[in-house]
């Protein structure tokens, strides 16, 4: 009798600490997106064992619709929205900062879910699963920065910027040039964006910026009409 006692204490010690082998730091369970926004799901794993592990993220589940995207992303560097499972070696003490989920929020409002699973490499029996609620809504109506017989153009949003801002506008005569040009505070261009009558939304991406204030120009048949301030941070 006491041998089987000994037995399942035994056990009982053994998932006691495989249960602490790693854990989810900052763990959101909801997120609310606007549309037309790209947002970050923080994927934190720290170590609590004596040796360098591999782990193991994979996405379970999702309720993605037809407009949006979601994709694994460590640092800089995101892979293709088709790989649902991200591995990465964690050294003994270490928290894995520096992976996350980008959702792109696509341009219908939704309410859905996504399920992760984390594991040990070899070990999946032993898996932590993380679910998050995500609510995209109608983004709030965006004030109106110019207008003119030629164009209605609205503010920058988000506004400041981690990696990704948005413009909306609407060219009244096609015959009109317009183009929209990023500079930094020295005035060296940074990027410009030709404003097409065939499309309504500007897409500007900052990944490459540093954290930091730069300014846009709307130029309107080569004549700079506007220039209000854009603010990166990282």
């Amino acid at each position: 009798m006491k041998s089987w006692i000994f037995v399942l204490l035994i056990s009982g010690f053994s998932l006691s600490g495989l249960a602490q082998t790693f854990e989810l730091l900052d763990k959101q369970e909801s997120l609310q997106a606007s549309l037309s926004e790209t947002v970050r799901i923080p994927l934190k794993i720290r170590n609590n064992t004596n040796n360098a592990q591999f782990y193991i993220i994979r996405k379970l589940h999702s309720d993605l619709n037809g407009t949006q995207k979601g994709y694994f992303c460590f640092e800089k560097n995101c892979l293709e929205s088709v790989i649902e499972e991200f591995s990465k070696k964690v050294e003994p003490g270490e928290t894995l900062t520096a992976l996350a989920y980008v959702l792109e929020s696509g341009i219908l409002s939704s309410q859905g879910n996504i399920k992760f699973q984390v594991f040990i490499k070899g070990n999946p029996t032993d898996a932590i699963e993380y679910t998050v609620s995500v609510s995209v809504l109608e983004k709030d109506h965006k004030p109106i920065i110019f207008q003119s017989k030629d164009i209605t153009i609205q503010d920058v949003y988000p506004n400041p910027v981690q990696d990704l801002a948005y413009m909306d506008y609407r060219l009244h005569n096609e015959s009109a040039v317009a183009k929209v040009v990023i500079h930094n505070i020295l005035g060296r261009v940074i990027n410009e964006f030709e404003l097409s009558p065939f499309e309504d939304r500007v897409k500007i991406q900052t990944e490459e910026f540093v954290s930091g204030i730069y300014f846009y120009t709307l130029y309107l048949n080569n004549n700079g009409v506007l220039t209000r301030k854009l603010v990166v941070r990282k």
